[in-house]
């Protein structure tokens, strides 16, 4: 049985170590930049990094509307940090001319956690990936303050001032985090997004 390819959007933001991962995790994992790479992927993953950024490069690199129509067609898409940003179908703190995927049911604020001297980690139990919670990195990330009722709360701040703050959801095929596994050395959250791309 053939690994799943999976895509990283390698227009800015943490691009090798997300492909270095879903590696280690079993799939076959490249950088996408272009359409035409993007229809060789049987899933995304949309980088952490600066979100305002990655959205005007989006536009440049015209990867908008065959995201857009992938994630229309149930292509599974996994979002860190700036990722859950540009896959949030609102956004608070954002710039006006920020815009990001027909994605999942939510309202994200930007920066919620503070600016870059504010990160912090903390644990993060994830609904469906087995073992201990998830030692988060959080490097000026995001939290949701609200779900749509297709977007299932999978992960929560377990503790200190952050405590209870939704930083993980899923609807359908969609998947996004407030924290970076690319930057801790658990593989889980990867192989559990190569097992959503290779049942999809």
């Amino acid at each position: 049985m053939h690994p799943p390819t999976i895509g990283v959007l390698a227009l800015q933001g943490d691009v090798r170590e997300h492909v270095a991962a879903l590696t280690a995790a079993g799939a076959d994992a490249r950088p996408v930049r272009r359409p035409g790479e993007l229809d060789a992927v049987d899933g995304l993953v949309i980088p952490g990094g600066e979100s305002t950024t990655i959205s005007k490069l989006v536009d440049i690199f015209e990867m908008r509307e065959p995201i857009d129509k992938r994630i229309a067609d149930g292509m599974p898409v996994y979002g860190s940090c700036a990722g859950m940003i540009m896959l949030a179908a609102e956004v608070l703190d954002g710039r006006a001319d920020q815009r990001g995927f027909t994605g999942i049911d939510m309202t994200v604020r930007r920066n919620a956690f503070g600016r870059q001297v504010d990160s912090f980690e903390a644990p993060v139990e994830i609904t469906g990936v087995a073992g201990d919670p998830f030692h988060a990195v959080f490097i000026r990330a995001p939290w949701v303050e609200r779900v749509g009722p297709a977007v299932e709360v999978i992960g929560t701040v377990t503790g200190g001032p952050a405590a209870e703050r939704i930083v993980a959801v899923r609807q359908g095929n969609l998947l996004a985090t407030s924290f970076h596994p690319e930057l801790t050395g658990d593989l889980r959250l990867h192989a559990y997004f190569v097992e959503l791309a290779r049942t999809a």
